[in-house]
């Protein structure tokens, strides 16, 4: 039974990562979509505290309250990339509108000020986030394995 949380700050490629490990055949899920999160931007307690029953498991996300979480997941990774590559991406994905105006590219170097260093405490393992999605995924799946 082994649970993961991927975090970092938009543009790391959580959602890619996760699409990747779907497609192996792991069981994902992505917090940013499916109102896993209130209107205050924490994670809903009812459907987590549900969520986290569940065996071999990885969750993406990043939130304010998922500290709270983090003695349910066996590891904690950081997907980290420089801002300038983090702006770049959010501006030219499709998947996401977030990220595309001035203001919300500020907003996201901000965050890598004040939110980055926060989850790298948390964190059980930081990852270049710009690796390839495999190398990335062949990570979290040998992570799968030790924990098994």
């Amino acid at each position: 039974m082994t649970r993961i949380l991927i975090t970092g700050m938009s543009g790391t490629g959580k959602t890619t990562l996760l699409e990747e490990l779907n497609r192996r055949g792991h069981n994902t899920i992505d917090t940013d979509y499916d109102n896993w999160t209130g209107p205050d931007g924490t994670w809903d307690e009812v459907r987590m505290d549900r969520l986290l029953t569940r065996p071999d498991l990885v969750v993406s996300g990043t939130v304010e309250n998922q500290v709270e979480y983090y003695d349910r997941f066996d590891h904690i990774v950081l997907l980290s990339a420089p801002v300038e590559v983090l702006v770049d991406r959010v501006r030219r994905r499709t998947n996401n509108p977030y990220g595309k105006t001035p203001a919300e590219q500020a907003e996201i170097i901000g965050y890598v000020q004040t939110v980055e260093p926060l989850l790298r405490t948390g964190a059980t393992l930081e990852l270049d986030a710009q690796r390839p999605v495999v190398e990335l995924a062949d990570t979290i799946e040998r992570l799968m394995v030790r924990s098994a």
